[in-house]
This record gives C-alpha cells, sequence and structure tokens, in this order.
C-alpha cells in the first residue's frame, strides 16, 4: 500500500501508538489501514470414491488442476462458501459439508478452510473460471500439475486417511510457509 484510501496521501508503515505491530499510517488523514487475512474456502467434493476437481481458467496458475475454492464472501458461513465455490467453478451441488482442513499460508495473509461433502448427483461441467471439470480415483490425481501448495497438502491427507474414521481427530490443521513477500 502506498496510497492513503480515505485521502490518497502517502501512507508511512510503522507501529502506530498503543499497538504492537506495523501498520501503514496515513500521516494526513490519521487513518490506520489494518490489512488483516483473506479467507479462502473450497469443497473436496466426492462423488462414489472420486473426488471434483477443476482446471484453471483464470489467474494465478491458469490451466493448472484444483478443488473447487476461493474468497469468502460477506453474509455467508464458511460451509455456504466452499458449497457456492463448488457450484460456481464446477457447476456442482455438494451437500452436507463438514470441515476437513485449517491451512495458514502465513507469508501471503492467507486462511484455508477446506470442507469435504458429498456431491448430490455426481453432475458437474465447468463454470466460467473452470476451463475443465472431472471426478478421479485418488490414483489419477495429477499431482505435478496441482495450482497451489494447500490443495496438494489437502489432496495428500485425503489420500493418506482413505477409509480412516476422522470424527475424532477433527480436521487436518497445519501451516504452509512460502517465501516472504515485503509489504508495500
Amino acid at each position: 500500500m502506498n496510497y492513503c484510501s480515505q485521502c490518497a496521501q502517502a501512507v508511512d508503515f510503522r507501529i502506530p501508538e498503543g499497538d504492537t505491530l506495523p501498520r501503514h499510517i496515513c500521516d494526513h488523514c490519521g487513518t490506520i489501514h489494518y490489512i488483516n487475512p483473506k479467507i479462502i474456502v473450497g469443497c473436496l467434493a466426492e462423488w462414489e470414491g472420486q473426488v471434483l476437481i477443476c482446471k484453471r481458467a483464470i489467474e494465478p496458475r491458469h490451466g493448472l488442476w484444483t478443488l473447487p475454492a476461493g474468497f469468502m464472501e460477506r453474509e455467508e458461513t464458511a460451509a455456504e462458501g466452499a458449497a457456492r465455490e463448488t457450484m460456481e467453478e464446477a457447476q456442482a451441488t455438494v451437500r452436507d459439508p463438514s470441515l476437513y482442513a485449517v491451512l495458514d499460508v502465513p507469508q501471503i495473509s492467507q486462511l484455508y478452510l477446506i470442507y469435504r461433502g458429498t456431491l448430490v448427483d455426481g453432475a458437474h461441467h465447468p463454470g466460467p473460471e473452470s476451463l475443465e471439470t472431472k471426478l478421479v480415483h485418488p490414483a489419477d490425481i495429477p499431482w505435478e500439475s496441482l495450482a497451489f501448495p494447500t490443495m496438494q497438502v489437502t489432496l495428500q491427507h485425503y489420500v493418506d486417511t482413505a477409509g480412516a474414521d476422522l470424527t475424532s481427530t477433527g480436521p487436518l490443521t497445519k501451516t504452509i510457509r512460502r517465501p516472504a513477500r515485503k509489504p508495500r
């Protein structure tokens, strides 16, 4: 961030009085800009032993495979967001989504909430953000063509725990480290 969204003056990056972390501060109007993490919701949607994946039609990672996922919207629950993303990206309806993975990516200020659910009827086709959708058996996951480390971790957990009762262990929780970026 270089300029204040309130008055368009240059901002400084420092620790404001009474705080403990650096923030973008506008000395002209006094606005302190808090940049909070983004929440990404997604769904590991199953149908008859297969998982639904989408080939991205947008950047970043155009042409690579992912689970249906995207930014959580205002006024929706995380589970509703995961179901919405599944509909938007794969034109598929998922039922009974339950929290499956919580993945922190602190260097890019993202928190992933991945749900697991069952497709209502197995039907799917690409939405505007997907070039292709398909159901794959775990043995056929295109590991070398996955778009994001978060999806690699989620799908690997799915393969590693196939058939296991996860109700007593709760969702996968993991921090994924990436190279740090300097704030703008």
